[in-house]
């Protein structure tokens, strides 16, 4: 069974950066593509990047390009996101996820493995 665990959340002042982990158990994560995904308070939950099983691909919302890098390394078993420029409104609870499929896809019904979140939290 893979399980995944989020750490790195806190609390940062708007413009500073932040870095979250994703460490996955289980011996398929290296054929595994992975994303995170963000829900702020009192919204839907929305995709932020995901990145393909070699980590030669990636993809981004909109709202996180040029801010945000996703990585991996499939020797630790573990994904990353950068976050740089925060923003009050990067503020949410953050995820990472295990898609079902083979494309660093953003949409996010096509993950089935999901973390129990972290949270961000962006002072202004």
């Amino acid at each position: 069974q893979v399980r995944l665990e989020e750490s790195g959340g806190g609390l940062v002042q708007a413009g500073g950066s932040l870095s979250l982990s994703c460490a996955a158990s289980g011996r398929t994560f290296s054929s595994a593509v992975m994303g995170w995904f963000r829900q702020a308070p009192g919204k839907e939950r929305e995709s932020v990047a995901a990145i393909s099983a070699s980590g030669s691909t990636t993809s981004y919302a909109d709202s996180v390009k040029g801010r945000f890098t996703i990585s991996r390394d499939n020797a630790k078993n573990t994904v990353y996101l950068q976050m740089n420029s925060l923003k009050p409104e990067d503020t949410a609870v953050y995820y990472c996820a295990r898609a079902r499929v083979l494309y660093p896809t953003i949409e996010q019904v096509f993950y089935n493995v999901w973390g129990q979140g972290t949270q961000v939290t962006v002072s202004s």
